[in-house]
C-alpha cells in the first residue's frame, strides 16, 4: 500500500511536468520515459516484497520499529524527489535530495540483511537505479546551467 502511494504521488509529478521535462536539455544516454517507468515500477515492487519480507520475519525489537521507520522515510523521500525536480524544478536540491535517498536505500539493505537475505538482495538494483538516477539528474544540471 505505501509502495503505491509512494509510486502515485510521484508519477502525478512527474507527469504533470513532461512538458518541461520535454523542453530541456538531455544528455543522450538518457532512457526514454518507458525504460525509466519499468524501472520505477519494477523498483517499487522489489522494494515492496522486501518490506514484506522484512516484516514477516523480522522480531518486533527496536531494530525492527528502526527499519520499518527507515522503510517509511525512504519511501517519503522517493516521493519528494519528484516533486523537487518535475514539480518545482529545483535539480540541485532533488540531486542532493537524491543523496540522502541512496543513503537510506544503502542503509535499508544492510539492515535488513540479518533478517532476509533476500529481502536485501531486493534492494540492490534500488540502490543502483538511484545511483544512476542521481548523475542522470547531476548531468541534467550541468546541460542546463
Amino acid at each position: 500500500m505505501v509502495a503505491a502511494i509512494v509510486a502515485l504521488s510521484g508519477s502525478f509529478a512527474t507527469s504533470r511536468e513532461m512538458d518541461w521535462y520535454d523542453q530541456i536539455n538531455l544528455p543522450e544516454w538518457t532512457p526514454s520515459g518507458d525504460i525509466i517507468g519499468i524501472a520505477w515500477t519494477l523498483i517499487f515492487i522489489m522494494a515492496a516484497y522486501s518490506a514484506i519480507l522484512f516484516w514477516n520475519k523480522g522480531y518486533r525489537n527496536r531494530k525492527f520499529r528502526i527499519t520499518i521507520a527507515l522503510f517509511l522515510l525512504n519511501g517519503a523521500l522517493n516521493a519528494l524527489w519528484s516533486f523537487l525536480f518535475f514539480g518545482l524544478h529545483f535539480v540541485g536540491a532533488a540531486i542532493l535530495e537524491m543523496i540522502a535517498l541512496e543513503i537510506s536505500t544503502v542503509c535499508l539493505l544492510v539492515l535488513v540483511r540479518p533478517t532476509s537475505r533476500l529481502a536485501s538482495i531486493l534492494l540492490y538494483p534500488y540502490a543502483i537505479w538511484v545511483a544512476f538516477a542521481a548523475y542522470l539528474a547531476y548531468s541534467i544540471l550541468m546541460l542546463n546551467l
